[in-house]
């Protein structure tokens, strides 16, 4: 077995990329066929392996538009071999392609004997890919069609799990869903949403936010229907707002290295190391005017899956980072005006309770990466970094599975989450104002007792009875309890029904 495409032009050309998902192997087959995680290729149909130009344009054929590994291939190939492959088909469209993109990541010219003819071709396929309106380059009537530009663009696969989820129209539902719901009901559900995204945002952080920290920071997600294009200046505004110590106070995009320790000692500590200070501020440039458009021209949670991970990849602040990315999934959806009246997804909150599929997305981009830093530790905090990869390794990337992630989270979000909560405080309701009708009891020792038996599968622990033992009769503690029951059985039932009518909907 031999390599081929992109597995062959890294090999021979020393190129530093990201490791393939489908490598391009040759093996006894008859047809191009995936087999497990490889791209199975017939001998006949493989180009030589000496043929450089040849592996390109079976690359960009068979396994799609890879520009981490063009952009360090394509220079490294003669000129010449380009007018050579372009006299035999002229108006091909992967010579096209590869001609443009040589032009683009060299400052050579490839001699053309004619014009090109022809309807203008996208550079990604828009069945494999998720693309957006771009620009024409008329010299190869080839259009520029990625989710960003030269400078930084990511790269999403139009997966059969990624076409399932974007059919299932998650912020429509959530819109009707929200809604549905009696105006009463809509403000203490919105209310519920933003207190525990600020909390279980901070908790992914491992942190446990002060009353005037988690204040800022509902603030903070309020400002998000504002819909103010990002820049420098907001993105600092909203990273001093999310910090409390002055010291990590920004003032602009860093200027030094940061990474992210696992808490050993040493380099092993060291689990990512984000893009080199020049390159990260070049880098977040183009992010921020991807994300000042991308909303209006893609799917809004593919442009928030892109902007929330491609943020933190590039880690532009000393500290916050974590926070200000999950902060820029609600930016992305309220720019787009998909979110209204203030509605918000609770995704922080789902992402806490799958918190190591999280960290797991997290990985399919910094474990690979961290591969292409030297890092020697020096003292306590104290480590030297060299880079030794490619900056193309951080400036085009694969955002499949971070998009993937990013619908899944907003899916719980509504169908688990925000559903959940209004359903308990629809039992909250039904239970308070029944107990309330039959007994006289203190405001907020009825509220406290219905909340705590709710939460306790309808049943008021002894040690509650204990606590209000004096102010609460016992028999306001039975039929409490008996209510409660009954109002979750019927919860419960209603579920079951609405789960057997869905399933019979599919």
């Amino acid at each position: 077995m031999r390599s081929v495409g992109y597995t062959l032009l890294c090999e021979r050309l020393g190129i530093k990329a990201v490791p393939l998902n489908r490598p391009a192997i040759v093996q006894p087959v008859t047809r191009l066929k995936e087999i497990g995680r490889t791209l199975a290729v017939p001998p006949k149909q493989a180009p030589a392996q000496d043929d450089l130009l040849g592996n390109v344009l079976f690359a960009l054929k068979h396994e799609g538009t890879n520009l981490s590994i063009l952009a360090q291939a394509l220079p490294q190939i003669p000129v010449e071999h380009f007018f050579v492959a372009l006299q035999g088909t002229p108006n091909g469209v992967y010579i096209r392609k590869a001609c443009f993109l040589r032009e683009a990541f060299s400052a050579d010219l490839i001699e053309q004997t004619s014009p090109v003819k022809g309807a203008f071709i996208p550079l990604f396929d828009p069945t494999r890919y998720v693309t957006r309106p771009g620009s024409r380059n008329s010299r190869w009537r080839v259009e520029f069609n990625g989710l960003g530009d030269f400078s930084y663009c990511a790269t999403v696969e139009r997966t059969p799990e990624l076409a399932s989820l974007l059919e299932h129209d998650i912020l429509g539902k959530a819109k009707a869903f929200i809604e549905s719901l009696p105006p009463m009901m809509m403000d203490r559900a919105i209310n519920w949403a933003y207190l525990h995204e600020t909390q279980d945002s901070f908790a992914i952080e491992k942190e446990a936010p002060s009353e005037n920290k988690a204040r800022r920071f509902i603030q903070l997600l309020r400002q998000a229907h504002e819909q103010l294009p990002l820049t420098e200046d907001y993105l600092v505004h909203l990273q001093n707002a999310t910090i409390s110590n002055p010291l990590d106070l920004a003032v602009a995009f860093r200027h030094e290295q940061n990474h992210l320790a696992n808490g050993l000692q040493g380099a092993a500590g060291v689990s990512y190391v984000p893009p080199p200070p020049e390159l990260c501020r070049e880098l977040m440039e183009s992010l921020m005017g991807f994300a000042n458009t991308a909303s209006q021209q893609i799917d809004p949670l593919v442009a928030a899956g892109i902007i929330s991970f491609g943020f933190v990849f590039l880690h532009p602040f000393m500290d916050g980072n974590g926070r200000l990315s999950r902060f820029l999934i609600h930016h992305a959806l309220c720019q787009s005006g998909a979110l209204e009246k203030g509605l918000l997804l609770p995704i922080s909150v789902a992402m806490k309770q799958e918190e190591n599929r999280y960290l797991e997305t997290l990985q399919t981009f910094s474990r690979p990466v961290r591969e292409f830093w030297q890092v020697d530790w020096i003292d306590f905090e104290h480590f030297h970094f060299e880079f030794t990869g490619s900056p193309a390794v951080y400036r085009y990337w694969d955002a499949t599975q971070s998009v993937v992630f990013t619908c899944q989270m907003a899916k719980r979000a509504l169908e688990v989450e925000l559903r959940d909560e209004t359903a308990f405080l629809e039992s909250y309701d039904a239970v308070y104002k029944a107990v309330d009708e039959r007994y006289d009891v203190r405001g907020s020792d009825l509220a406290s007792l219905v909340m705590m038996c709710l939460s306790n599968g309808g049943t008021v622990s002894n040690n509650r009875r204990k606590q209000f033992l004096y102010r609460v009769p016992e028999a306001i503690f039975d039929f409490i309890e008996e209510t409660a029951q009954q109002v979750l059985a019927a919860r419960r039932t209603a579920m079951e029904e609405h789960r057997t009518v869905g399933q019979g909907d599919d």
